[in-house]
C-alpha cells in the first residue's frame, strides 16, 4: 500500500488527498449499507458514494470540458457567459480508482460481496498500482481475497522473475532500438 500512495504522490503530492477522501468515503458507505436494513438507507450510503467519487471525477475531468461547451453554446445565441477555467494538473488515476470504489460499492449494495472490514485491505484494493497501468477495473471478489494469501519467498521464482526482466531489456534495448531506425524510416514516408 505504500508503494501505492507512493505512486501516486511522485505526481502531485496534494492529490493523494483525493484518494483518501475516495477511500474513506467508499469505505465507510460500504459499512453503513451493510449495517443497514431498509433499502431507503442502503440508497443514501450509495448515492453519497456516488456522489462524491463521480464529483470528484467531474471536477477534475470533465468541469472545463463541460464548462467550454456550455460556453459554446451560450455564444451561438449571443448569451455572454464567462466561463471561469479550472486550471489544475489532472490527478493521475483518478478514473482509476473512481471506478474501483464504485465498483466495490455497488457490489455490496448489491450483495454480491461483503464489506471489507480491515481499512489497509481496503486502501490497498483502490489504490493498487501495478493494476493502474496494466488494468481492468477488478471485482472486489477476484482481488480482495488475494491479499489475505500467504506467500513464501522462493529463490527459483525470484532469480527466474530477473532474468525475465534482463531478457525483456535485452530485447528492447539492443533489438527494438536497433530496428527502430529502419521503422522509422518507413512510417515517415508510406
Amino acid at each position: 500500500m505504500a508503494a501505492s500512495y507512493y505512486f501516486y504522490m511522485c505526481w502531485k503530492v496534494e492529490y493523494v488527498i483525493l484518494l483518501i477522501v475516495c477511500t474513506f468515503v467508499n469505505y465507510f458507505a460500504a459499512l453503513q449499507i451493510a449495517r443497514h436494513d431498509e433499502k431507503r438507507k442502503k440508497k443514501w450510503f450509495l448515492y453519497l458514494s456516488l456522489f462524491t467519487s463521480l464529483g470528484m471525477l467531474f471536477a477534475f475531468k470533465y468541469f472545463n470540458f463541460f464548462n467550454e461547451n456550455v460556453h459554446l453554446l451560450f455564444t451561438h445565441f449571443n448569451i455572454f457567459y464567462k466561463a471561469p477555467a479550472f486550471r489544475v494538473l489532472l490527478p493521475i488515476g483518478i478514473s482509476f480508482y473512481t471506478f474501483q470504489t464504485l465498483s466495490y460499492t455497488i457490489d455490496v449494495y448489491c450483495g454480491t460481496v461483503p464489506p471489507e472490514k480491515h481499512p489497509g485491505i481496503f486502501a490497498l484494493y483502490v489504490s493498487f498500482f501495478p493494476q493502474l497501468v496494466a488494468g481492468p477495473i477488478e471485482r472486489p471478489k477476484n482481488l480482495i481475497p488475494q491479499f489475505y494469501e500467504r506467500h513464501q519467498f522462493d529463490y527459483s521464482n525470484f532469480t527466474n522473475g530477473l532474468k525475465r526482466i534482463a531478457w525483456g531489456y535485452f530485447k528492447k534495448l539492443v533489438v527494438a532500438d536497433r530496428l527502430a531506425v529502419f521503422v522509422e524510416q518507413v512510417f515517415t514516408t508510406p
